[in-house]
């Protein structure tokens, strides 16, 4: 276990940013947190025993094997709180609740009121009329969190997984201007304007502040179709990305628990949804940038779905078609078991907090070591074509 912290202490110090002396963890809240009992549910958990328990796990290895003067994790967690946003709607909702004195639909009234009551805020979050403002507020504490010197990871609870997703794809400045206009048959004047009066790379946020274009509920990228107006807009979007996306490095990754994101998500496996070419770009921007995406769950909790096989760069570099620079982030996802019932693991991160903090050591250590220990990759390799095998 020894080697398993300090593998993952040597992936921080190698993935910080120079003028970032801390890291910050964020944690955000996931569904059914909208009442004030559950807003202290969740922040005592993080505040009292979650954090506590990462911080212990991080800091005893670090006093044996590595000296980090450089940077430490902050002892405060930071905690984005966006449950508090959903509470109109699902009080509407719940006003609308038929409760018949007819005893035979009681059943259905009674399940009526727990998929309200459980799966509202899931369902809330993801609209983007709802979303969006989330994002903002959320990148204005990872901005503030920079200007204090600290890089951030992002901590997504059950639907707080839809905020981490949504947060990279629309906020980290992986977008080439240039080669987007291109791919979209931008006309050869606006073509032309770009390559002589280069920008630096935006991200989806500003291409929509910026009055660029905007991503359809489709999943397409439609610009302004005036290429003046196209443009003029160009021309000022280094002052809308300082604005409206993360600055460069902000982000170390996000750490994903209860993760139902393949559920509510699912047609980021559709090779046809256009938006799963940006992604493409993205996740090449963050393996080639030192990021990672992570997700560790319980394997009683019924709402924590992995992300999939993991794949080497290889693999990947086949799947999606493009080569890596200097590849050193990466993606990884594991289920343990917490020794839980099914029907309260999902809820129980904070009582296994340390098994929790073991679990999420253990996940960075095996996905950083996939990608860069061989005989460890090939003994991984090994298991998953067994079990697919199967």
């Amino acid at each position: 276990m020894k080697k398993v912290i300090a593998l993952v202490l040597i992936f921080f110090i190698t993935t910080l940013a120079v003028n970032a002396q801390n890291i910050s963890l964020i944690y955000i809240n996931g569904s059914n947190n909208n009442n004030e009992k559950m807003k202290n549910w969740f922040m005592n958990g993080i505040e009292k025993k979650l954090h506590p328990s990462i911080i212990k796990k991080i800091k005893n290895e670090k006093k044996k094997n590595l000296t980090l003067n450089k940077y430490s994790i902050n002892e405060k967690p930071v905690i984005f709180f966006w449950g508090d946003k959903s509470k109109t709607d699902l009080e509407f909702v719940e006003r609308q609740l038929d409760f018949s004195n007819d005893f035979n639909a009681l059943g259905s009234a009674i399940a009526r009121t727990l998929i309200a009551k459980y799966m509202h805020d899931a369902i809330w979050v993801q609209k983007t009329h709802n979303m969006l403002p989330i994002l903002d507020e959320l990148n204005e504490m990872v901005k503030a969190e920079w200007q204090k010197g600290n890089k951030s990871v992002l901590m997504g609870y059950s639907a707080g997984n839809f905020v981490n997703y949504e947060y990279l794809f629309n906020k980290i400045p992986y977008i080439n201007i240039e080669g987007i206009f291109k791919y979209l048959n931008v006309d050869n004047e606006v073509i032309n304007y770009v390559l002589k009066n280069p920008r630096k790379n935006t991200c989806m946020s500003a291409i929509r502040y910026g009055n660029m274009g905007t991503v359809t509920t489709a999943g397409h990228l439609i610009l302004d179709k005036n290429n003046q107006n196209l443009i003029k807009n160009y021309s000022k979007i280094d002052e809308v990305t300082e604005k409206y996306c993360a600055p460069e490095g902000a982000i170390l990754g996000t750490i994903g628990f209860a993760n139902p994101l393949i559920l509510f998500y699912s047609d980021l496996g559709d090779p046809d949804y256009e938006i799963n070419f940006y992604n493409k770009y993205l996740l090449k921007y963050m393996i080639e940038n030192g990021m990672f995406k992570i997700t560790a769950n319980f394997k009683e909790d019924p709402l924590g779905f992995t992300t999939g096989d993991t794949l080497t760069y290889r693999e990947i570099e086949n799947l999606l078609g493009y080569k890596f620079e200097n590849p050193t982030g990466f993606i990884y996802s594991k289920s343990y078991w917490s020794g839980r019932i099914f029907t309260v693991a999902h809820t129980s991160y904070w009582s296994g907090h340390r098994r929790f903090a073991n679990m999420l050591s253990k996940t960075l250590y095996d996905g950083y070591k996939f990608q860069h220990d061989k005989d460890f990759q090939q003994k991984m390799l090994k298991k998953r074509n067994k079990v697919n095998k199967n």
